[in-house]
């Protein structure tokens, strides 16, 4: 009896062993905490920066050459997008080596723009181009004070806004044909306005930057999802394209005025807009579209980013800082690791081969910008970047 006994209780234990073992596998393991050790660091901001001027940096035109085979300058509007990079990396870093850049750059400009001449109409053809420059120009003047950056960015202020607004109808044109008005150059207009009217303290900015973004918002701005149009000709309705660049000036501007006017209107659209870049322009994993296809497109998520951030720290809106600083994570670890270079496509390994600067350009611009997750404790400037 007492060896049927033992027998059964043998059984038993083997049985509830068997049980507890297949319970205690069927638990979910604990989630490990995120690491930072594959996110970008501040350190790899500047490699990043480093390389990307190593590799197409023109130090005798002191401006950025189109492809890493360094044989033709990168287009005009272009240069002002890469500038602006080069003082964020000054304003992350406070390198005096990047603050000589930022004077390089210039002279780069006037050698081969001649001297900034907003009246030539063979270096300049479309009224953004010029408008770029008078926003990076009064940015320099901001970060240097330099006087001959202000005066260049209020005379190409004027310029443009002589012949490309329609005083009966309102907005910017974009080309000197007056075939359109488009996002690309009213946007950036209510930007310039405000930049100027910071450091001037001259009303009639601040009148232009409200009178640009009230037209923008009417025809190009859609209400109900914060999509940003390309573009309107005449009466036909907004001609809809999605690039990051119009949803990041859009959103520029419009943290601007609501950082003057304290209007949460021009709150709620700048969230709108970027809303939707995350929401729908953003892959399944939230990445940004590779734009840029061979073309300078690649440069507009760097222009892009560069508003998104606005929106970050001037309006403390940080429910967007994860989602980019994956983005700029991912772009980093796909980096061409031969070259420290990245690409467009921040999803896929950069190719080894011929690239152009346009499309290495915005994940550097995102580095600057965006602080990686292991520094978001503070803040990475001490300049107010408005």
């Amino acid at each position: 009896m007492n060896q049927v006994h033992n027998i059964v209780l043998v059984i038993f234990l083997l049985f509830f062993g068997a049980c507890s073992a297949k319970n205690q596998n069927t638990e979910e393991p604990p989630a490990d905490p995120p690491s930072l050790e594959t996110s970008y660091t501040a350190e790899d901001a500047t490699e990043a920066f480093e390389s990307f001027n190593n590799h197409f940096y023109d130090h005798g035109a002191k401006l950025y050459y189109a492809t890493t085979d360094g044989v033709e300058i990168g287009s005009i509007w272009t240069q002002a997008i890469f500038w602006d990079i080069v003082m964020d990396a000054y304003q992350r870093t406070g390198d005096p080596g990047y603050l000589q850049m930022i004077h390089d750059i210039y002279e780069g400009g006037f050698n081969e723009y001649d001297g900034y001449n907003w009246e030539n109409k063979e270096e300049w053809f479309i009224y953004d181009d010029i408008m770029w420059w008078v926003i990076a120009l009064a940015r320099a003047h901001t970060i240097t004070g330099e006087e001959k950056y202000l005066d260049l960015s209020i005379t190409g202020f004027d310029r443009v806004w002589r012949d490309s607004y329609d005083p009966e109808n309102g907005g910017m044109y974009w080309s000197f044909d007056h075939s359109g008005k488009n996002a690309c150059i009213n946007y950036p207009t209510v930007i310039a306005a405000m930049r100027l009217y910071h450091i001037t303290g001259e009303s009639v900015y601040l009148d232009k930057a409200k009178k640009i973004y009230s037209w923008a918002r009417e025809n190009l701005f859609q209400e109900a999802t914060g999509r940003v149009a390309d573009h309107k000709v005449g009466e036909d309705p907004p001609g809809f394209e999605d690039y990051t660049y119009n949803q990041g000036t859009a959103i520029g501007a419009a943290v601007m005025l609501y950082n003057e006017t304290n209007e949460q209107s021009y709150l709620d659209d700048a969230n709108l807009a970027a809303d939707y870049a995350r929401d729908e322009m953003s892959d399944s994993s939230g990445i940004l579209p590779a734009e840029g296809d061979w073309n300078e497109q690649g440069v507009l998520k760097a222009i892009f980013v560069r508003y998104m951030d606005m929106l970050i720290e001037d309006a403390e809106q940080d429910q967007y800082l994860s989602w980019l600083q994956k983005n700029a994570t991912t772009a980093w670890r796909n980096r061409d690791k031969t070259r420290t270079l990245m690409y467009r496509d921040y999803s896929v390994p950069c190719p080894d081969g011929k690239i152009q600067s346009y499309e290495a350009s915005s994940a550097v611009g995102f580095m600057q910008v965006i602080l990686p997750p292991s520094d978001s404790s503070h803040s990475y400037y001490g300049l107010i970047k408005k």
